[in-house]
């Protein structure tokens, strides 16, 4: 018998997270599922930890490490669930989130991605709701406008989504050639071909981290390239224009912390500074001891429980 979901989860060296991520799964309320565990070259003992907790409704393909989004294209790919429903291994799930993505999808099943409301926790003092740019209440709605409501918080996150694999197909998938910036890539061709359904019920718990190696010159090209694969659709929806534009900005202080003044010049002339607040304008024509400052005192006040945000 088919089951409801798929849930597919890429594994990479996560043996510190993986147990409790997997038994998130276990404990969810709704059990139509099956599990797709996709491990892309794990060099640690991440298997290890997983084997005593897995059953027979779990898979496991082994792969060269190719990136997370390699894997979630196989384990997509090898799914046999009618919904897809993606889960990092480091990230963690409420008992009821597949319950409550079923509700989702059960209420608009002719949207094409279905997006519970998720938590970031930022440090052991720090967590919080995701911010959205639109007005909601208890009901699950059909998000109006995705690329203004996800200006602060992307409406999709990766691990608190749902699709059929046909809809998944008909937009290509995760971009293979984008080593960064996969997930948003993906949101927005859905999202300018779907609709886009949201369960306010938060079930899901995002680990933030920053990434060192995403400051690399090479990430941020590649971050330029995602941005600028929809320069045509941009050119007639202002939503969009106006979500990829706090995106290059937010590309731009990168650049200009990482003294790559060319891509900071060419991203920054492509912005419309009407779609930036005070804050993004500010930091985006600031001196680099001023953004290190600046990058500093968010640190400090992180770390003592507050988060703020340039978006908002």
């Amino acid at each position: 018998m088919t089951p409801f979901f798929s849930v597919i989860i890429p594994l990479y060296n996560k043996e510190d997270l993986i147990e409790q991520t997997i038994k998130g799964v276990l404990n969810q309320s709704f059990t139509d599922f099956d599990v797709v565990i996709v491990n892309d070259g794990s060099t640690d003992s991440s298997l290890d930890k997983i084997r005593p907790l897995v059953d027979a409704r779990f898979k496991i393909i082994n792969q060269e490490n190719k990136g997370a989004s390699y894997a979630r294209n196989l384990g997509i790919a090898n799914a046999e669930g009618k919904y897809m429903a993606l889960l990092d291994a480091d990230d963690l799930w409420s008992e009821n989130h597949l319950l409550e993505l079923k509700k989702l999808i059960d209420k608009f099943p002719n949207a094409g991605l279905f997006c519970n409301n998720y938590e970031v926790i930022y440090t052991n003092k720090l967590k919080q709701p995701a911010k959205f740019n639109f007005d909601y209440d208890k009901n699950c709605v059909i998000v109006k406008d995705f690329f203004k409501a996800s200006v602060t918080n992307s409406v999709a996150w990766t691990s608190a989504v749902g699709f059929t694999k046909e809809k998944f197909n008909s937009v290509g998938g995760f971009n293979t050639n984008l080593k960064t910036a996969q997930d948003l890539d993906l949101w927005i061709k859905m999202a300018l071909k779907y609709e886009v359904a949201f369960n306010p019920s938060i079930t899901m718990s995002y680990k933030f981290h920053v990434d060192n190696s995403l400051s690399k010159s090479n990430y941020n090209d590649i971050r330029y390239e995602f941005i600028n694969n929809f320069s045509e659709e941009e050119k007639t929806n202002a939503s969009l224009k106006l979500y990829l534009d706090i995106n290059r900005c937010a590309v731009a202080i990168r650049c200009k912390m990482n003294d790559e003044h060319y891509l900071y010049k060419k991203l920054k002339s492509e912005i419309n500074d009407s779609n930036l607040n005070f804050k993004q304008k500010f930091l985006l024509n600031s001196p680099k001891y001023v953004l290190k400052l600046t990058k500093q005192i968010h640190s400090l006040l992180v770390k003592n429980g507050l988060y703020y945000s340039a978006n908002r």
